[in-house]
């Protein structure tokens, strides 16, 4: 077994920076959609997707690749939007096998509603206080990140 590269004090104070105010940062846009629009930052999140799919419907399996979750746990959270009238279940017209998930007209019109917030709250909690330059290299190396990870597949 290869001995093990523990983090440098530089590499930990990033690694620590980034876990942290990632999930800070998360729980605050989540408490701003929830206080101004009764929606979760995760619901919001499937909404956007479904809104920018190709009629705005998506297969469930690549929605919870998207979105980071898993397809039970996807089934399940498109099961409670279902029950809040902001998105369905149906028959994948591509694959019969399959099934997509739909943005419903009410799902359309919260998003339409609570973007606003969701924009003003990036914009506060992390664009805004970066300079153009700190943007595009976070952009860079998240980029990097991403196809990285996506190389390694499941």
């Amino acid at each position: 077994m290869a001995e093990v590269r523990w983090l440098s004090e530089p590499e930990m104070s990033a690694w620590r920076a980034y876990v942290v105010a990632t999930l800070r940062l998360r729980q605050r846009l989540h408490r701003e959609l929830a206080a101004a629009h009764d929606v979760s930052l995760t619901d919001y999140e499937v909404l956007v997707c479904l809104e920018m799919a190709p009629e705005r419907r998506m297969r469930m399996s690549e929605l919870a690749a998207m979105i980071g979750s898993t397809k039970s746990r996807l089934s399940h959270q498109i099961a409670r939007m279902e029950a809040a009238g902001l998105a369905r279940r149906a028959p994948d017209p591509d694959d019969k096998r399959g099934v997509v998930a739909e943005l419903t007209p009410g799902g359309e019109a919260l998003l339409k509603e609570a973007a606003p917030t969701h924009v003003e709250g990036v914009r506060a909690h992390l664009i805004d206080l970066m300079t153009p330059e700190e943007q595009a290299v976070l952009a860079r190396v998240f980029s990097r990140v991403d196809e990285h990870l996506e190389g390694l597949g499941g």
